[in-house]
């Protein structure tokens, strides 16, 4: 695991169970798209190359009561609404894109699955000219 910079460590102040399966998830997206660049806002992580394609954020898209401990949210933009029990919230933002959030809660869950819809919405991104950054 790499050290985390101090914007990083701040963003994880109050979700310090949640920092190693941050670790884990971006050096899969880093891994897979060593291109890419990441932002640290107040609010979420965002992740870009031309467009943005995911973000990592702790939006309860979830009750509290069905959170794992050691949470986190990931958000993808897709070309289409996503069928599976995994997703937690999908929404069509404008017509032909929805913004879809995962709630991850264990390196499990960093599965084959999730990257191909990673893998889509980096595709997505690169292809349409999502949101510009």
């Amino acid at each position: 695991m790499r050290v985390p910079d101090d914007d990083i460590l701040l963003f994880f102040d109050a979700h310090r169970a949640a920092l190693t399966l941050f670790a884990a998830l971006e050096e899969w997206i880093f891994e897979r798209f060593p291109e890419a660049k990441k932002r640290v806002q107040k609010t979420q992580i965002t992740y870009y190359h031309r467009h943005v394609f995911a973000c990592v954020s702790f939006a309860r898209v979830k009750r509290k009561a069905e959170l794992p401990e050691g949470w986190l949210t990931l958000t993808l933009g897709l070309p289409y609404p996503l069928e599976s029990e995994r997703v937690a919230v999908k929404t069509e933002v404008y017509p032909g894109r929805w913004t879809t959030h995962f709630v991850i809660g264990s390196q499990e869950e960093l599965d084959g699955e999730l990257l191909e819809w990673l893998e889509q919405a980096y595709a997505f991104s690169e292809s349409k000219g999502g949101v510009r950054t």
